[in-house]
């Protein structure tokens, strides 16, 4: 005997004739007709070869086969409507696991910090973050969530833009007092100045040097010999006089204000990188997924305010 929607319909009319003692009260019960209880019953008989009550004019009752399946069946009834109440549950409260496809970036400078609060706001949730240079196959690796800069590419995924990030071209002090402020982007093109690479882990070139001033868009083929793909060693090679390096704001704000990296071109101001939320399906977005995007979006409009370099110094 095959299982149908039909057969877990009977199933909850049976129990709804127990529980109210009779066909009648049932129906009331339910919201259906007399006739439908009992063709229901019926039905569910027939799918058993068994008689479930035995009907009179003043009660109803089971029959020995009916009362050994309904003590069987409940429990089952009562664990599937606990299974049921939990998923639906999982919509409106943030609990169960969260599995998040992180970049790796994003993760170590900006989320890390307040991951603990947000997993001590949520008693009821676990926390499984995953860092990743590649999104990979979201659903297919089981994620509910993914958090990525840049543009996503075409995809069945839901993708929603969270922000866009300012993108910085900076370089250390010493770099600057050997070499000069570059004083315009082909300035980078030439064999005077040496440039720091970051490769895009979805191509796995090196990101192109894009500036931005308003409408004006200029791209440039900047000179250097080293390619990364950490922020942080980015970071530190460049602070240590390496050479020039972009690199969104996120992650950069203390060097900056410490004075260690010091913005140059300043006067093309508008480049931006995207951040991008992404998910399997819009339909039921559950709310620990919901949760944990809204905390991302809070900690990034904290950090949005602008940074300011160090003031010279003196003397």
């Amino acid at each position: 005997m095959g299982f149908d929607a039909r057969l877990l319909d009977g199933l909850g009319v049976v129990r709804a004739i127990v529980e109210n003692g009779s066909f009648v009260r049932a129906s009331e019960t339910l919201d259906m007709t007399q006739s439908g209880v009992s063709r229901a019953v019926a039905r569910l008989e027939a799918r058993l070869g068994i008689r479930l009550f035995d009907r009179t004019t003043r009660s109803v009752t089971l029959t020995d086969d009916g009362r050994r399946f309904y003590e069987e069946v409940t429990p089952l009834l009562a664990q599937l409507e606990e299974v049921t109440t939990a998923a639906s549950q999982g919509v409106s409260a943030v609990r169960g696991r969260l599995r998040a496809n992180v970049d790796p970036f994003f993760s170590r400078l900006v989320l890390a910090p307040h991951l603990g609060a947000f997993v001590d706001a949520h008693p009821h949730l676990t926390m499984d973050l995953v860092t990743r240079d590649t999104l990979g196959d979201m659903v297919a690796d089981g994620f509910d969530v993914a958090f990525r800069f840049g543009h996503p590419r075409a995809t069945t995924l839901v993708a929603r833009k969270l922000m866009d990030v300012p993108v910085v071209t900076l370089a250390a002090p010493s770099y600057l007092k050997r070499h000069g402020k570059p004083r315009t982007p082909a300035d980078l093109e030439g064999d005077r100045h040496t440039c720091i690479h970051f490769r895009d882990p979805e191509t796995g070139r090196p990101f192109p040097w894009e500036f931005w001033r308003g409408d004006e868009h200029v791209v440039v083929q900047a000179r250097g010999r080293l390619v990364v793909n950490e922020g942080g060693t980015m970071h530190s090679v460049c602070a240590a006089g390496h050479g020039i390096c972009q690199t969104l704001t996120y992650g950069a704000e203390s060097l900056i204000a410490e004075g260690r990296l010091v913005p140059v071109l300043t006067d093309w101001p508008d480049e931006k990188f995207p951040l991008y939320a992404l998910y399997p399906s819009r339909q039921h977005l559950p709310a620990k997924v919901r949760a944990f995007v809204d905390f991302v979006v809070e900690i990034c409009q904290r950090r949005s305010a602008p940074v300011s370099p160090a003031p010279p110094r003196r003397g």
